[in-house]
């Protein structure tokens, strides 16, 4: 609730979107050699190895690494009975490039099957690599999946210095800021990339996305055929990214409507390309059309976005999506920046409906109570149980009392597809293990599956290196966490500076 801005490079980053700062430089493209063993089709959401359990990947963007402060890193925890856990980083043999100052590999993370061999393949952002010289231009690493786990083969690199990747590598672009990729009913994988400080033309800040799509790049503004909306100052188009097998969505926390700055707004495309190699937009939405709600200067809504494929009533996913949008900078009444998370449904031809306008802290019969600078929504993710769909909030800026400003929390709501709406709350000391402290910050990293909700604890307690807690998508409030991953810990490597900044 404190108006200080909130500590921690990646909470930071978040917020500061609007002030776009840093990235980090990547190596050349490379390819994939070839798999010890085939993994198995059909395998589950990151499934790094194939062997049908999912694994979890949990990054620590502000880790030292070979004495080199904020170059990032990875750790695997696979799910099975392979390999152990193992931490990955730009000084590892399968990493293109080296360990750089301040670069924050593992600041946004994606998977997909991006070979077609069976096995997830993970994509690493580092918006805050220097590349050739030019500060903060942004890189993505593609690490391969295989039966020996990801350290088995050589990862690919992109940056906007390589002929092949469209745009090029300006200070500050954040190449890598946000990161999606998905497998398709089409069957041709697609990776898509923000680039939230991309200045088109003379217009700073306007942000692009990148789009790889059998092994052509596309480029994505706001300016493109068939896309809403023109390129504007510190629109920051491509600051949050989502996917589905049928719908990639794209948000803009900046967006300007009407009057109204830093207002936000979403786009929604399609799986179908057009002739530049660009998926077919299909709308975009914002608070005032189609959906339901009122747009306001500093809402910052599509700051986060979580999409997951949406069943029918009978369960059967038939191409539609929800897309769940947070709006940290919501004013609710006269209480400033209390934050805003609202529901919807896509069909698969992009037609928009509205499941929940707003949820937040002051719906009757809600845990908690919207206070100013929550920043309700900061992060969102979302999973489906059935015909059930899941939805949880971080609150990076809830506190109990003078003594635990920003320790944060996070709040979970049911939405049966009947209709209906229940909610728990989870927070450091009630739920969440050990001792609330201040700046903690716990509901600015999230992450989903249809079994778990993971939730990042970054900045932790003093002394602490961040931890990373697993609860049942059930959970009531105050309810236990089902398992807890930290540094030194269960076979995880140990040290770190901000581990479980992003989780999934």
């Amino acid at each position: 609730m404190s108006d200080t801005p909130l500590r921690g490079n990646v909470w930071c980053a978040v917020v500061t979107v609007f002030t776009l700062v840093g990235l980090m430089t990547v190596a050349a493209q490379g390819s994939p050699a070839s798999a010890v063993a085939a993994c198995e089709a059909d395998s589950p959401v990151s499934d790094f190895n194939g062997d049908g359990v999912r694994d979890m990947v949990i990054a620590d963007p502000e880790a030292t690494v070979g004495g080199k402060p904020r170059a990032g890193a990875v750790t695997i925890v696979y799910g099975g009975a392979g390999p152990g856990p193992e931490r990955l980083d730009q000084d590892s043999d399968v990493v293109r490039g080296s360990a750089q100052a301040g670069a924050e590999f593992g600041f946004s993370l994606a998977q997909a099957d991006m070979n077609g061999d069976g096995c997830s393949d993970l994509i690493v952002g580092a918006p805050y690599t220097d590349v050739a010289g030019v500060q903060d231009a942004g890189a993505v690493h593609v690490l391969y999946g295989d039966r020996l786990g990801l350290a088995a083969n050589e990862s690919t690199s992109y940056d906007q210095g390589q002929d092949s990747v469209e745009g090029g590598a300006e200070p500050s672009d954040l190449f890598g800021y946000a990161v999606a990729a998905q497998r398709p009913a089409s069957g041709v994988p697609y990776l898509a990339v923000g680039i939230p400080g991309e200045d088109l033309g003379s217009v700073p800040d306007a942000g692009a996305v990148d789009y790889l799509s059998g092994g052509t790049w596309g480029w994505m503004v706001q300016d493109a055929p068939g896309v809403a909306g023109t390129d504007e100052v510190n629109d920051r188009f491509g600051s949050s990214l989502a996917s589905t097998p049928s719908h990639l969505v794209v948000g803009a926390p900046g967006e300007a409507i009407g009057a109204e700055t830093f207002a936000g707004a979403f786009w929604i495309f399609g799986d179908s390309l057009d002739s530049g190699g660009r998926p077919k937009p299909l709308g975009a939405p914002n608070q005032e059309s189609p959906v339901v709600g009122v747009a306001e200067s500093g809402d910052r809504y599509a700051t986060s976005i979580a999409a997951v494929p949406m069943p029918d009533t009978s369960g059967t996913y038939k191409g539609g999506s929800y897309v769940v949008v947070g709006s940290p900078g919501e004013a609710l009444g006269d209480t400033a920046q209390a934050g805003s998370v609202s529901v919807y449904k896509v069909t698969a031809a992009g037609t928009v409906t509205t499941v929940v306008p707003g949820l937040h802290q002051n719906v009757t019969g809600t845990a908690e109570t919207a206070e100013r600078a929550d920043h309700f929504g900061q992060q969102v993710a979302a999973a489906v149980q059935g015909t059930t769909l899941r939805v949880a909030a971080g609150v990076p800026g809830e506190e109990s009392g003078p003594e635990h400003t920003d320790k944060g929390g996070v709040q979970i709501f049911t939405l049966p597809v009947g209709g209906g709406l229940s909610d728990a709350w989870i927070d450091p000391g009630y739920g969440i293990p050990g001792e609330p402290a201040p700046r903690m910050y716990v509901g600015v990293s999230l992450g989903a599956a249809p079994d778990a909700l993971l939730v990042g604890a970054p900045y932790g307690r003093p002394g602490t290196q961040g931890a990373v807690y697993a609860f049942d998508w059930t959970v009531a409030s105050g309810g236990a966490a089902t398992q807890t991953y930290e540094p030194g810990a269960a076979g995880i490597p140990a040290g770190g500076t901000a581990f479980g900044a992003a989780v999934r």
